[in-house]
């Protein structure tokens, strides 16, 4: 046998081998593997329509993020405004900062605003006030900076809540698509994920009726907002704060948050913030001594202390009625603080069975498709047919392995993709099979008329490959979720049936016209 029969035989013997090590832990037989072999290598995970878990669509709320945002410049301008002298008062409406001033003052406040902010545009300017908003464009790049953020961020929440194989990606212009397959708490997860962690420090007002504020007579630039605790009864009891609208300092100045105990002994959050964050807690703690500080986390007052001194190092502590589960769980939401809240436009839950069912009729048409496809090749082929018929198997073999090897997601469109990977195995045999048929036909023997049957039949077949193969990587670098699922299998099966084709069923033809001297060809 010539040495290139060899090393051709030697090189697919091998890539198998290599599958079925790679493949075998994801079959049910892996659970009767060694454990070395079941625990060192990769598994071809199950996407969301297979196994079953939830598929949201989460929208963001892009104009509090730029609220967020003008909220800590708000703060930044004041913290600097105060240690460098400059006598003004800066406020928030919707999306416009408002300075307040001494009338004298307009032109030193305008060249401090200048100076500290130049994405800043003057609105509008009366007596002792100008009102400045963002620059159309820095407005929108914080919207598209909080939708991105929004993906990393609730990736990285997932990633920490235990959920295996997520899938989360951008939708459209503000959306957010997240999968968690195979979850056993849905609706804990869902909560989870929907959290905004969005931390304030407000002010409250000790000096208003709070009588009349319940009753509907809330005074300009304050809001109610409520404690929520859990009585002796067991029933959650609510109690309102009056409080400042101004937020004084955010949690995007954070820079550590992690479960502590507070002085009762019960679990709290302990956060520490970033050098402007602590410059400006610092701030706000010496003004307002004597006054009462809440601390609010999407919307709920977890604590209103009173300041009793200046606090410097920017630290605090969260209290409340944690369990030490929910404090680890909130020091993550605070870590992880998305920049403006997400509400669910879609919310779709898949069971495991329905998942189970697609396996089975997917793993069914491909069994199907698959005995259709050998019995014809042989009927239309003869022997030749056989020959085919072991490259789409080497061909499945080898692009399961593959799959494993790359611990790529198997998806309802994935199956899909491999029974179409079937297909293009037997158009590429049917290319060269109809090419040698012609040689053949033209009056050569069987060995030239293989050669030059795959010589001729080459370029159609890699042309045909390669423009499949620049469909198939388009799809996965703009598709989304199961579009991937597809595109992957597509563009493994495109590049493993080439070599399936032209080196897998060649070194038979070569291997059969060595031993026998073939006069004539079944084909």
């Amino acid at each position: 046998m010539k040495s290139s029969i060899q090393w051709r035989l030697g090189l697919i013997l091998l890539s198998v081998v290599i599958a079925l090590v790679l493949f075998l832990p994801s079959t049910p037989v892996g659970d009767k593997l060694p454990d070395w072999w079941r625990h060192n290598v990769s598994k071809i995970a199950l996407g969301l329509d297979l196994r079953g878990g939830s598929h949201l669509v989460m929208q963001v709320e892009t104009d509090k993020a730029v609220e967020a945002a003008v909220d800590n410049i708000v703060s930044d301008l004041q913290t600097t405004a105060l240690s460098e002298g400059v006598a003004v008062q800066f406020s928030r409406s919707g999306q416009d900062i408002t300075a307040k001033f001494a009338e004298a003052l307009e032109d030193k406040v305008e060249t401090f605003v200048k100076k500290t902010y130049a994405v800043l545009v003057l609105k509008d300017r009366s007596k002792g006030q100008l009102v400045y908003g963002l620059q159309p464009a820095r407005a929108n790049e914080m919207k598209e900076d909080a939708v991105r953020q929004a993906k990393e961020r609730t990736e990285r929440r997932i990633n920490k809540f235990g959920v295996a194989e997520p899938n989360v990606y951008k939708q459209g212009v503000d959306q957010v698509v997240i999968q968690l397959p195979g979850i056993k708490n849905p609706q804990e997860a869902i909560s989870f994920m929907k959290t905004a962690g969005r931390l304030e420090f407000k002010l409250v007002d000790t000096e208003s009726d709070m009588t009349k504020a319940l009753a509907g007579k809330v005074p300009e630039g304050r809001e109610i907002l409520y404690s929520e605790g859990v009585g002796e009864t067991g029933k959650v009891t609510r109690q309102p704060y009056l409080l400042f609208t101004q937020t004084l300092l955010t949690g995007d100045r954070l820079k550590e948050a992690k479960v502590s105990i507070d002085e009762y002994g019960k679990p709290a959050i302990s956060i520490t913030f970033d050098g402007d964050g602590a410059r400006v807690f610092e701030r706000i703690t010496g003004e307002n001594i004597d006054k009462q500080l809440a601390i609010v986390l999407d919307g709920v007052v977890h604590s209103a202390p009173r300041i009793k001194d200046r606090i410097s190092g920017g630290s605090a502590q969260i209290t409340g009625n944690f369990t030490h589960d929910e404090a680890a769980k909130l020091a993550i939401v605070l870590r992880e603080s998305l920049p403006a809240p997400m509400k669910i436009v879609q919310n779709v839950t898949i069971g495991p069975s329905l998942g189970q069912d697609s396996i089975n009729k997917g793993v069914r048409a491909a069994v199907i498709g698959g005995i259709i496809v050998v019995v014809f090749m042989v009927v239309y082929y003869g022997l030749s047919g056989l020959i085919a018929d072991y490259a789409i198997i080497l061909n499945m073999v080898l692009l399961l392995g593959a799959m494993a090897f790359l611990n790529a997601t198997l998806t309802l469109p994935g199956i899909a993709g491999i029974i179409l990977t079937i297909g293009m195995g037997v158009d590429t045999n049917v290319l060269m099979f109809e090419r040698i048929r012609e040689e053949i036909r033209a009056g050569k023997p069987p060995r030239p008329a293989i050669d030059s049957g795959y010589d001729k039949a080459f370029l159609t077949i890699l042309d045909s490959h390669v423009t499949t193969l620049i469909t198939a990587a388009m799809l996965f670098m703009f598709g989304t979720g199961p579009i991937k699922g597809f595109a992957v299998t597509l563009c493994l099966g495109i590049m493993i049936n080439l070599y399936s084709a032209l080196v897998g069923t060649k070194v038979i033809f070569d291997i059969i016209n060595a031993k026998w001297k073939l006069d004539k060809l079944s084909i």
